[in-house]
């Protein structure tokens, strides 16, 4: 799968991030993940929208596992104002993700403080000394040893969501860090094949960006990845439109 420019304007620019892509950032090569990103577009939708990683700014991060909407702001202005809007909030942020189990109630949310987990440093955990941490989920459907989830993160951790997930019972397909494989008690062949990707099945689906005052907000929308598509098939539920 490669990268989409799913929305570009003279002020930022947003890519559907294929699974895979790593954006961590050093600081000896502060754009390196922005000509990561670059790299996974088509030569054809790069060369035509004048994209080059020094003409960018990564306003925010996905984990290399997880695929969807990635924000890149064109100048220095756009940037501060989407990093400021992304920390106080403003930004409404939606995930789907497919979870092994079925979280009851159908509709909720999750509360739990995270920390980093000191047993492995890859890891969070749930901590209540940690830092305040909010996520809603709803369930879309699916049957009883998986379904399809849409997930509102309020607060932005690391890895927020799919530690809560896990937390609840209820790991992402894929996710071997938090939930590891649970395919086997499934009996049939291919849904198992489908429940078996080769990355977590959590996809950055919707974001609504605010504008200045007197436009629409901004919304833009990630077609979710092959594998994630095949497995909601397999179980037999549909996309929220």
């Amino acid at each position: 799968m490669q990268a989409e420019v799913v929305h570009a304007d003279e002020h930022l620019v947003v890519i559907n991030k294929p699974p895979g892509v790593s954006l961590a950032t050093r600081r000896n090569a502060p754009q390196a993940a922005v000509a990561r990103l670059l790299a996974a577009l088509d030569d054809t939708q790069r060369d035509a929208l004048g994209l080059g990683a020094d003409s960018l700014l990564l306003v925010h991060r996905l984990d290399v596992g997880t695929s969807g909407l990635v924000v890149l702001a064109r100048d220095a202005d756009t940037h501060r104002g989407l990093v400021r809007a992304f920390t106080e909030r403003t930004i409404e942020k939606t995930y789907l993700a497919v979870v092994w189990g079925r979280p009851r109630p159908a509709a909720g949310e999750w509360s739990w403080p995270l920390g980093p987990d000191r047993r492995d440093r890859r890891r969070m955990c749930v901590d209540p000394a940690g830092r305040s941490a909010l996520s809603r989920y709803r369930v879309i459907g699916g049957p009883g040893f998986a379904c399809l989830v849409v997930l509102s993160p309020a607060t932005g951790r690391t890895h927020q969501l799919r530690v809560h997930l896990a937390h609840a019972g209820h790991p992402i397909v894929g996710d071997d860090l938090y939930g590891g494989p649970r395919h086997r008690g499934v009996r049939d062949a291919a849904v198992r094949r489908a429940l078996q990707p080769q990355h977590p099945l959590l996809h950055a689906w919707r974001l609504v960006i605010p504008v200045p005052a007197g436009c629409d907000a901004l919304r833009v929308e990630a077609p979710a990845p092959p594998s994630f598509l095949a497995a909601t098939a397999a179980l037999g539920v549909a996309l929220p439109s």
